[in-house]
């Protein structure tokens, strides 16, 4: 991992909301890379990183659907999903995909 990463999970776990984040490779299956916060430990972290998966592909499949032929490459940057509990933050890129969970109740 580069040290960029290491620095922006460092300083992602150290917010006062934060619940967690999940490190996973993209492909199929879905594996953790890492993961940090009891939320994302053992069969919950495996749901949640099928749940990561399936969310980012089902928007990249849109994405591609709307822009028919001319699509032009475009590819999902960064999703926010925000419930009455949690906001996931999820950032994709070619290989990995990263999300991470807050209480936005205590930001």
């Amino acid at each position: 991992m580069t040290p960029e990463l290491e620095q922006t999970l460092t300083l992602l776990s150290s917010h006062r909301s934060f619940l967690g984040y999940i490190l996973m490779s993209r492909g199929h299956p879905y594996s953790i890379i890492r993961h940090s916060g009891a939320i994302f430990e053992g069969e919950h972290g495996r749901k949640y990183a099928r749940a990561v998966g399936k969310i980012v592909e089902s928007v990249q499949g849109s994405l591609e659907e709307l822009g028919g032929d001319g699509n032009d490459g475009d590819d999902v940057r960064f999703l926010r999903i925000r419930t009455k509990k949690h906001e996931l933050m999820i950032s994709p890129d070619d290989k990995y995909l990263l999300a991470v969970l807050h209480d936005p109740s205590t930001a």
